[in-house]
Formats: C-alpha cells, sequence, structure tokens
C-alpha cells in the first residue's frame, strides 16, 4: 500500500512539476535557493507536531524500501552550479551492475524537514567547538522558508532535543542562543548521528540533519562501521560541516596542535565526508565564519533541486544484501549528455544520491 500511494503522489509530481529540456543539451545555472531572510508567519507560532508524532507536511514518503526503491538525486557542475530541467530519460540508475528502469520521476516540492545537529561540548580551547558552533549555525536560517520544518539537537556525552520541529525560525536561534556552558568534554558523534535518525524513522518528506561539528568521535557505543551499516538502512540525507578545520587554525594562535591531534581531525574529516557521500549529501570544511553563509545558502539549495526516482529492483530485491546504486546523467538516446554554462562552454558534472541501500532479507517482515 505505501508503495503504491508513493507511486500516485510521485507521478503526479512528475506530471505537474517537470522541466522541459529543449535537444540533448542542458544549461547550468548557479544555486537558486530562496533569497534574503525568510520570515516567520504572522500571528501566534504555528503548533509543534508531538515528538512522537513529527510534521507529516511533505506530501510524499521519501524511503529506501524494497521492491520499490526511491532516490533523491542532485545533479550540479563542476564548479557547484545547480543543472535545472532535466528529464527521466537524462537518467540512468544502475542497481548492483544492472541498469534499471525508472517508474516514477519528478522534481521534488515537498517542505525542507531538518535537523541542525550542533556539537556542544568542552572540547577544544575556550570550548572553542561549543562557542564556536552555534554562532556559525545562525548562518542557517535565512536560507529557510516560513513552510520549512526545522528541529534542535546538541549533543556531547549523549544528545539532547533542544527545540522540537518548529515553523518558527525565531524559536531555534533562541534556542541556540540559550546554550551556555557544555556539561562534557566528550564528543560521540556516532552515536548523536543514530539517535537522530532513529527519531526521523517516521518522519515523511525531504528528510535531512544537518551536522555542525568537528567529527572526533570520543566515547560512542557505536562504531564506525556500525554507524555506516545503520545509515545504510536509512533515507536520511546528511549535510556535514566540519569544524577541524577552523579550529587548528585557532590552536595555532593558542599553544598549537600535535601531530597526534592533527591525524585525529583529518580522520574526523574522513568520517563526515563518508556519512555525506553514503547519503546523498555533501561535506563541507569551512575555516572563517564568512564562509558560512555560502554554505548554507548551498545546503538549502541541494534541497530545493532534488529529482525523486524511483525503480523497483529486477534482481535481489529481498537479498539482505547491501546493494550499490549509481545514478548517472545521460542524453535521450543514451549517449553522452553535454551541459553548458551561461557563455556556452561545456562543463563536468557531478551527481549526487546516495550511495546504496540494504535490501531486506526474504522472509523478514513478509
Amino acid at each position: 500500500m505505501k508503495a503504491t500511494v508513493s507511486l500516485i503522489l510521485l507521478a503526479a509530481l512528475a506530471a505537474a512539476l517537470v522541466f522541459p529540456l529543449t535537444g540533448d543539451t542542458v544549461h547550468a545555472q548557479a544555486p537558486t535557493g530562496p533569497q534574503g531572510g525568510a520570515q516567520p508567519p504572522q500571528g501566534p507560532p504555528p503548533a509543534k507536531p508531538p515528538a512522537s508524532a513529527p510534521p507529516q507536511e511533505g506530501g510524499v514518503t521519501i524511503a529506501v524500501d524494497v521492491p520499490v526503491v526511491t532516490l533523491e538525486v542532485v545533479a550540479t557542475t563542476q564548479h557547484g552550479d545547480i543543472i535545472p530541467g532535466l528529464k527521466k530519460e537524462n537518467f540512468r540508475v544502475v542497481d548492483d551492475g544492472v541498469t534499471q528502469t525508472i517508474t516514477n520521476f519528478g522534481p521534488t516540492d515537498a517542505p525542507i524537514t531538518m535537523v541542525l545537529l550542533l556539537e556542544f561540548s568542552s572540547r577544544g580551547y575556550y570550548n572553542f567547538f561549543s562557542q564556536v558552533g552555534k554562532y556559525w549555525a545562525t548562518a542557517l536560517f535565512p536560507n529557510l522558508q516560513p513552510k520549512d520544518w526545522i528541529a534542535l539537537e546538541t549533543f556531547d556525552m549523549k544528545s539532547r532535543i533542544e527545540v522540537d520541529f518548529t515553523q518558527n525560525k525565531e524559536e531555534v536561534i533562541q534556542g541556540l542562543y540559550h546554550l551556555y556552558f557544555p556539561g562534557f568534554n566528550e564528543s560521540n558523534v556516532f552515536d548523536a548521528i543514530l539517535d537522530t535518525v532513529d527519531r526521523l524513522k517516521d518522519v515523511k518528506g525531504k528528510k535531512s540533519i544537518v551536522v555542525v561539528a568537528s567529527g572526533v568521535d570520543t566515547f560512542s557505543k557505536h562504531t564506525l562501521d556500525q554507524t555506516m551499516k545503520q545509515l545504510r538502512q536509512s533515507d536520511v540525507t546528511i549535510f556535514c560541516i566540519g569544524m577541524g578545520r577552523a579550529y587548528q587554525n585557532f590552536a595555532e594562535m593558542n599553544g598549537g596542535m600535535g601531530s597526534m591531534q592533527r591525524m585525529n581531525y583529518l580522520q574526523a574529516e574522513n568520517q563526515l565526508k563518508t556519512f555525506a557521500q553514503e547519503t546523498g549529501g555533501f561535506a563541507w570544511f569551512p575555516q572563517f565564519e564568512g564562509e558560512m553563509p555560502g554554505v548554507f545558502h548551498d545546503v538549502a539549495a541541494f534541497l530545493r533541486h532534488q529529482y525523486s526516482i524511483s525503480y523497483s529492483p529486477t534482481t535481489g530485491a529481498k537479498d539482505g544484501r547491501f546493494h550499490k546504486v549509481k545514478v548517472e546523467l545521460v542524453a535521450p538516446d543514451g549517449g553522452p549528455l553535454t551541459i553548458l554554462d551561461q557563455k556556452g562552454k561545456k562543463q563536468k558534472y557531478q551527481v549526487y544520491a546516495r550511495e546504496g541501500y540494504q535490501a531486506p532479507k526474504s522472509g523478514v517482515g513478509d
């Protein structure tokens, strides 16, 4: 029944929202996220959905259930410009080496449902991560629209819901400003991400987590391998904003950093990249506060220019294995798709989609 409802809704979206293409050439454009600050609706703030029943306004169930697999896909040029106006015929999906038939396709137009997950620990010189991170995070809000939902969570030894899902952005901003003194020196990022993914499992819509953290894990119950295995079974896109490079710059002015610490932050950066890559998101590693408006503009642009692609795996739909998925851009005749910039210059491009899904095992849940 879930698959049927998703197919009907996705078909309606495809019919109403797909933009036309002319020929086999596509012109890229800069990301067109919302301009300026989006203000909350006037009057009393909308009621928060309870923690057990987050917002249901998405309209489209985004899932990686089999035998129907649904992927959220973004295509950009090598310079990061969004590629608009793509058709179903411009995508090829390969599941474990086998080309699939796309059954439903269309741009997604649901409101954003986002958790801002912020490291708030006492690690670093002068509590760097807790104090700097919360001010960096304020650059997110001019890129949100009144219809979007956002929640604020923090973590050190464990994760905490500071502000539950709301459309009142001022409520979340005030939640950030009221974060004063971190309680612990731990930064259990693996546990925090998995706790947040678990809270989002029943939420419908365009779900994402924006992690603002060093990426260093100090004491999690879950290992990196366990974290990756669970992320492969989720349908949440993760965007990571790593603070490690900025902290290393800061540390150089306050006594320096040892070689072992540098290795820890390099490993942490690779972990954040992996979380984003596996789930179809992206990772940024800014060094200065002035980079943050552009970073959060890109986060919103990614979420507002996704294409939703569905297919039924031709083999191994319930083999219990992790299926590697690759999404490619092609011309309608199956040949290479040419992408031109505004000056008519040929551009290389990148497709962002989750790297695969964990198929259920036959007999489990049947």
